[in-house]
């Protein structure tokens, strides 16, 4: 596979580092619900957790930095982490005169079948990276040696102080020199969209590679007195040209930024889904393959789209494989239980990305 991608050229050796929380996952066996489930089955998980674990399973240098109770559950986070390879050094154990609280994070997730859609319940509200004082964090030290930092819209849902140590981590990394990837990622649970919007808006003028651009990420522009204009009407499926519409207005507005990518879903039912993807880079629109597939476990297979992008942008792909096999390692996810890709075979990500398939949607 021959290799073309100016923005990290010779840099597959990379040193990545993400920021975010990972949570206590409970979920009834078998497809259950909630309200009569008798056990769960625990499992860890969080976007920038799941995909610091995908990269390091496919050999990246991959770092994770979060804080979690100094206890047995969150000792037990770290630990699965450190057992798929992600370095977790940096991480703080808390203490309860620093987080009185001192909780994980927890969600619910009952797993959807057939017409019935997965529905997840949070319990994450005074965790313990929501009350950690982040001054105390060196930022310098914490992302000195890296060469790529990912960070996403959940971190700074959470609370004041991890949306302004998420904004502080992108400026310091502007200064260092780092390659940033954000994801959006927008959780309607946490935020509205109007405060993603607009904490986005401050995000991306320090951003190379933009994720999981949707209607509601799009930034506050003063001189269009909140109508909207060109942004109204945008659909969750959009065609070729209506995505190319949408990039081309990012990049007008924020010329910093290298690559956008965002995979687009169509849900035939609980079970079965098709992914595809766009992707904007060196001044062009790609369109991926679409994938149609039967589904194991949904959740992180955005997090495993952004971390095949990821992994081909470090390793230089050419365009058109660094779209599918993204979309390709987002699909593979679907087909694995939990919440992070441990798919540590690159080949089969891109025997699957080679496969032709139906592109009739």
């Amino acid at each position: 596979m021959e290799h073309s991608n100016p923005l990290l050229q010779g840099l597959s050796g990379q040193k990545f580092i993400t920021i975010g929380e990972i949570m206590l996952r409970l979920t009834p066996p078998n497809y259950g619900k909630i309200r009569v489930a008798n056990s769960f089955e625990a499992s860890y998980g969080g976007s920038e957790a799941n995909i610091a674990l995908a990269l390091a399973n496919l050999g990246v240098d991959s770092t994770f930095f979060t804080v979690v109770p100094n206890n047995s559950l969150g000792k037990s986070a770290i630990r699965m982490l450190r057992s798929n390879d992600v370095h977790c050094t940096p991480v703080i154990l808390s203490s309860p005169e620093e987080t009185p609280t001192h909780r994980l994070g927890t969600y619910y997730l009952e797993t959807g079948y057939g017409i019935r859609p997965s529905k997840v319940t949070y319990d994450r509200q005074h965790s313990a990276i929501t009350e950690y004082d982040f001054s105390k964090v060196d930022l310098d030290a914490l992302l000195e040696g890296f060469d790529w930092l990912h960070l996403s819209g959940i971190t700074p849902a959470l609370s004041p102080s991890c949306a302004q140590f998420i904004l502080d981590c992108l400026i310091k990394a502007r200064e260092k020199g780092l390659t940033v990837s954000f994801d959006g990622n927008f959780r309607s649970k946490l935020w509205t969209w109007e405060q993603a919007r607009d904490f986005c808006t401050q995000c991306l003028p320090y951003v190379d590679v933009l994720l999981g651009i949707e209607p509601y990420h799009l930034w506050r522009d003063e001189a269009d007195h909140g109508q909207g204009d060109w942004k109204d009407g945008v659909p969750l499926q959009p065609s070729y040209e209506q995505q190319d519409e949408v990039f081309q207005h990012f990049v007008e507005r924020f010329s910093n930024l290298k690559c956008i990518a965002r995979h687009v879903r169509y849900a035939h039912s609980g079970s079965e889904n098709s992914l595809m993807a766009y992707m904007w880079y060196q001044g062009h629109t790609f369109e991926s393959k679409l994938f149609t597939f039967n589904i194991l476990d949904r959740v992180g297979g955005g997090d495993a789209f952004a971390s095949g992008l990821i992994y081909a942008m470090m390793h230089n792909y050419k365009p058109m494989d660094m779209v599918n096999f993204a979309i390709a390692s987002s699909v593979i996810k679907h087909t694995i239980h939990g919440d992070g890709n441990i798919t540590d075979d690159v080949t089969s990500i891109r025997n699957l990305m080679n496969m032709n398939y139906d592109i009739k949607r």
